[in-house]
C-alpha cells in the first residue's frame, strides 16, 4: 500500500486552524496555504537524492552535499493546487511546474479533465502533486493516472486535508505513491464536502465564491 504520512507538526496544526475560520480572509488564507505547504514539503522531500561535490570556502575546500538528477516536477492539481506551489518553490526554486486541469462535475461528485501538460523528462523527476483537498480522491486519482500514462514513475502528493473516504481511494487506486496529508478530518458529508473541513479552497484561495 501507499505510504501515508499525516503531519502533527504544531506549526501545521495552528495554520490548518487558521485555514478552518470561516473569518479568515482571502489575502490571509492564500498565504497560509503557501506556508503550510512549505513546511509540509520540507518533510516530504527529506528523501531527495544528493551528491557531492567541490566547494572552496573562506578556509579550505571540502566536499559538500546538493541536490543530484533532474530537477523536481511540481504539479498542481487547477485550480486549488496552485495556491500550494510557491510555497515548495521556495524550497526547491529550480523546480519545474506542470498543471493538471480538472474540474469537479457537480452532480455526480466526479472529476474531469480539461488540461494536462507536464515537464519533460517526466519519467526521470521526482513529482510533487498538490491538491489543497482531498475529498473523494477522484480528482488526485485521475491526476496521478495521467501522469503516469506520460510516464511519471516516482509521485509525491500532498494536500492540506483530507478525508477518510478520500485518503483510502487514492490509497487504493496508487499503492505505489507516498501520501502527505495536513489532517485527516471526520468524513464527507452528502454533497462530498470534507467535514469540520475549510470550504472551497478554490473559491477562499481566488476570492471567487
Amino acid at each position: 500500500m501507499s505510504k501515508v504520512y499525516i503531519n502533527k507538526h504544531p506549526l501545521v496544526q495552528h495554520k490548518i486552524s487558521r485555514l478552518r475560520d470561516k473569518s479568515t480572509g482571502t489575502n490571509e488564507f492564500r498565504a497560509l496555504v503557501g506556508e503550510i505547504a512549505m513546511l509540509m514539503g520540507y518533510e516530504a522531500l527529506n528523501d531527495l537524492p544528493t551528491e557531492e561535490v567541490q566547494v572552496e570556502t573562506p578556509l579550505e575546500t571540502c566536499m559538500t552535499e546538493v541536490i543530484s538528477g533532474r530537477k523536481l516536477a511540481v504539479v498542481p492539481i487547477l485550480r486549488a493546487g496552485l495556491g500550494m506551489v510557491d510555497g515548495i518553490l521556495n524550497l526547491v526554486p529550480a523546480s519545474k511546474v506542470g498543471h493538471i486541469g480538472l474540474y469537479r462535475d457537480e452532480q455526480t461528485h466526479t472529476p474531469v479533465e480539461y488540461y494536462c501538460k507536464l515537464p519533460k523528462p517526466i519519467e526521470e523527476r521526482i513529482i510533487v502533486v498538490t491538491d489543497p483537498m482531498l475529498a473523494t480522491g477522484g480528482s488526485a486519482i485521475d491526476a496521478i493516472t495521467q501522469i503516469k500514462k506520460h510516464g511519471g514513475k516516482k509521485i509525491k502528493f500532498m494536500c492540506i486535508i483530507a478525508a477518510p473516504e478520500g485518503l483510502k481511494a487514492l490509497e487504493e487506486a496508487h499503492p505505489d505513491i507516498q501520501i502527505y496529508v495536513g489532517h485527516l478530518d471526520r468524513e464527507l458529508n452528502k454533497d462530498a464536502y470534507i467535514c469540520p473541513g475549510l470550504g472551497d479552497a478554490g473559491d477562499r484561495i481566488f476570492g471567487t465564491k
